[in-house]
């Protein structure tokens, strides 16, 4: 059975575009792993050549400038309103993601790195590079034969269930939100619910859900991103002729764990 990696070494350093929405917390863990890399070896396997946003008010500008980075800027906002038409509209998203991908074409991108980048993309940027994401929750938890937590409310959804542990996600995007095929499972956080915990009461809900979310990155996307483009840009990831994917030539069945391969 003949495999492909999903990113060939050979090819050169693999040149990753950070795309992000907000504040680009991700995206700092992603660049400070490359450089640490950098500092240890001599060499990173890949490097964040330019960050685009598609958010003015994002941390973009201020985060390219502090590491020296490029930065793009497209108004996702701004290019509905000059048409008329409201953000659930994919048509335009489709005419939008055509302009980023020109933007973003003398960069040479080999990877596309969903930081924190809050739109929904359609083919026509899916298509254009290997885009990889983190997603705070286990999306190999499966509810029949859907994906059980996925969308922004991953992790209120998973504590509201009763889950005693959550987990974060690395995957592919592809085209349906939150499906793409696994990459990294993270290790697991425990839920720790405060004394009187009310699961009829939305703030309560909310605010403890925020906790572990926030705690969630620290201990899962901070490490499982950075860790997951490392691998894939020396190589270690893999497909089969039906889309399956590998690890070291190992199958992923229900997810790369962590522990699996520190």
């Amino acid at each position: 059975m003949a495999l492909r990696e999903l990113y060939h070494p050979e090819s050169g350093r693999m040149k990753v575009a950070g795309l992000i929405s907000g504040s680009g917390s991700n995206l700092r863990k992603i660049i400070e792993h490359g450089r640490a890399i950098e500092s240890s070896k001599g060499r990173s396997p890949y490097q964040v050549v330019v960050i685009f946003s598609d958010n003015p008010a994002s941390n973009a500008e201020k985060i390219g400038n502090e590491y020296g980075i490029p930065v793009v800027v497209r108004d996702l906002g701004a290019f509905y309103k000059e048409r008329g038409k409201p953000k659930k509209d994919l048509t335009v998203r489709a005419e939008f993601d055509e302009g980023t991908v020109e933007a973003l074409k003398p960069f040479n991108v080999n990877v596309a790195a969903y930081a924190g980048y809050m739109s929904i993309a359609t083919p026509v940027l899916i298509d254009a590079f290997l885009g990889v994401n983190v997603h705070p929750a286990d999306l190999s938890v499966m509810d029949g034969d859907k994906r059980k937590y996925i969308g922004d409310h991953a992790v209120r959804d998973a504590i509201v269930a009763g889950e005693k542990q959550l987990k974060a996600t690395t995957h592919i995007i592809e085209q349906q939100v939150d499906c793409g095929r696994i990459l990294m499972v993270s290790a697991p956080l425990d839920v720790n619910l405060p004394e009187g915990f009310d699961l009829n009461n939305k703030d309560q809900v909310n605010s403890v859900s925020d906790v572990h979310q926030n705690r969630l990155k620290e201990v899962g996307d901070w490490v499982i991103f950075p860790r997951t483009l490392e691998y894939l840009a020396d190589g270690r990831y893999s497909q089969d002729e039906q889309g399956k994917l590998y690890f070291e030539d190992k199958p992923i069945s229900q997810g790369l764990m962590l522990e699996a391969v520190v």
